[in-house]
């Protein structure tokens, strides 16, 4: 019997410390890091490959809907197909790098999203918002990581310590705007990152999720 849960999945806020823990334990379970960004690469390469214009979110969700795309999901990498051809080499262009803040500032293209994660199959570890909550509600694990805004601001500017007050007021503002999404599902395990090391917060996931799996 594996005792590798089908799905894991940590969310938590901007600097939180979930796309490094998620990375982490995925490679410590042997299963996959589905990296969700990827989608709206591949939905920018469509746009740009279909001459249609990055502003019209109506149009760029009726094209995709021309095109069969899967996210595959494996320990050594994530693969984009679309109709069946590998596009994974194609999707960090200059020209995608260009136009994907664009294209991934739609609102509506995160059901399309979350519509591709969904067909993902085998096991995986993902991080975002929302994933526990709304998109893989039955998932065998959920965490959300927190963190004090000031410690969260401390993690991005590094040694920069003249931009930390500005950076920390943008995460707050940041957090108030998320504050919806943002939000950990009912039955997730949170974890406050803040006074711990990224190996403790991995070894606490782990601890959580071997512990559970030894109680089943």
């Amino acid at each position: 019997m594996n005792p590798v849960p089908s799905i894991i999945t940590l969310d938590g806020p901007a600097a939180s410390g979930k796309s490094s823990v998620a990375q982490r334990v995925a490679d410590t379970l042997g299963v996959a890091f589905v990296s969700s960004g990827l989608l709206y690469r591949l939905a920018t390469l469509v746009t740009l490959q279909r001459d249609v214009d990055a502003n019209d979110v109506a149009a760029i969700l009726a094209e995709l809907d021309l095109h069969d795309v899967r996210l595959h999901a494996d320990p050594n990498g994530n693969r984009l197909t679309l109709d069946d051809k590998d596009v994974t080499d194609e999707l960090h262009t200059d020209a995608v790098d260009g136009a994907v803040s664009i294209v991934a500032a739609h609102p509506e293209l995160r059901a399309w999203v979350n519509a591709r994660l969904r067909e993902i199959e085998g096991s995986f570890v993902i991080d975002g918002r929302d994933m526990g909550r709304d998109v893989f509600p039955n998932a065998a694990h959920k965490f959300f990581l927190t963190a004090r805004p000031e410690v969260r601001a401390a993690r991005r500017v590094g040694e920069r310590s003249a931009d930390l007050a500005a950076v920390t007021e943008a995460i707050r503002q940041r957090d108030e705007g998320d504050q919806r999404q943002s939000r950990p599902a009912d039955d997730a395990t949170l974890i406050d990152t803040s006074d711990l090391t990224l190996q403790q917060v991995i070894d606490r996931v782990l601890d959580t999720i071997h512990a559970t799996e030894g109680a089943t």
